[in-house]
């Protein structure tokens, strides 16, 4: 009887080590879609297209980005967790962008830890606080001393969840009384900013990098505990006397919760081996994005500090959950 059953274990092994080695010999079968949360053309966007030209690059298959925007990324985070898990769709997202999502919604679409599963992480960026390159106001002081004098008749813009509470503990700290000003795309608020319909924004690197090259923006301040290797020049929050903001974007790549083992690992060989090209490194920094590589395990070990974090700025922030 033991010889029976210790062969029909050897056997059910067998078949479920070989069902896994299948998997993975023949994924992908189709295109795979990458999932970006945000319109077409803004900083996420931006991101998601690099990693996807990337991706097809390295593994010579077809992977094709498809936009989920709206409600801050709490539209994409639900439709990526309803996805058959099989590997054909990965999202780059924000981990600081699902930490938040379960305090910023009195229904969050998913639950980052346990709705998806997650490949490896890529960058990590800053949040920068921008004005007009022809505005007067060279520093973050010089700005804030002006918003003083304004009061509420100052407004600032902003476009993303991050954006919204960076904007709002500034707003705190400092005791300013600004108006914000919500806007669909970063485009919108960009026109407005330099239209002189208001005072400055609040949004991240990817979109304003190419808007302060090309002379269009100037940064102040960004919203890390300490400098970021990829702008050395932009001095932090804290510097410029509006202490206690530590707000960073860390990107993961995740698939939806219960993707084969295999399958990952294929995709996490590519993700991997992607973060490690020079090229990649390149883009990052001309984006404004520091490389910033976590295994899965620390991912999710981060995702649970980050999501007690988040909880606590947006508190901070006095936001009230949508």
């Amino acid at each position: 009887m033991k010889q029976w059953i210790t062969s029909i274990a050897v056997a059910i092994g067998a078949v479920v080590s070989t069902t896994g080695f299948g998997q993975a010999q023949d994924f992908p079968t189709r295109e795979i879609r990458v999932v970006c949360g945000f319109p077409a053309g803004g900083g996420a966007d931006i991101m998601c297209r690099f990693i996807a030209k990337q991706l097809q690059a390295i593994s010579g298959k077809t992977f094709i980005v498809e936009n989920q925007p709206g409600a801050a990324g709490n539209l994409a985070h639900g439709y990526v967790a309803r996805q058959r898990p099989d590997g054909h769709v990965i999202y780059p997202v924000g981990g600081s962008t699902l930490a938040a999502s379960l305090s910023l919604f009195k229904q969050p679409q998913a639950d980052p830890l346990k709705d998806f599963d997650y490949l490896g992480s890529l960058f990590k960026q800053a949040w920068f606080v921008t004005v007009d390159a022809k505005s007067p106001y060279k520093t973050l002081p010089e700005l804030t001393a002006a918003l003083k004098q304004k009061g509420s008749k100052a407004s600032f813009a902003t476009s993303t969840t991050i954006g919204n509470v960076m904007g709002e503990m500034y707003k705190q700290i400092a005791g300013l009384d600004a108006v914000q000003v919500q806007y669909k795309t970063m485009g919108d608020s960009l026109n407005d900013l330099l239209g002189g319909n208001i005072d400055y924004m609040v949004a991240d690197a990817p979109y304003l990098i190419g808007q302060m090259k090309a002379g269009r923006l100037r940064a102040l301040a960004i919203g890390s505990g300490e400098r970021m290797k990829s702008v050395p020049d932009v001095p932090t929050m804290t510097e410029g006397g509006v202490p206690g903001i530590d707000l960073l974007t860390w990107w993961v790549v995740a698939v939806p919760a219960g993707t084969p083992q295999p399958v990952k690992d294929k995709l996490s060989g590519w993700v991997n081996e992607m973060v490690r090209m020079k090229e990649t490194e390149d883009f990052f920094a001309a984006t404004g994005s520091d490389t910033f590589v976590l295994t899965p395990k620390e991912i999710d070990a981060f995702l649970r500090i980050e999501i007690k974090n988040w909880a606590d700025y947006i508190k901070r922030a006095r936001i009230e959950p949508m």
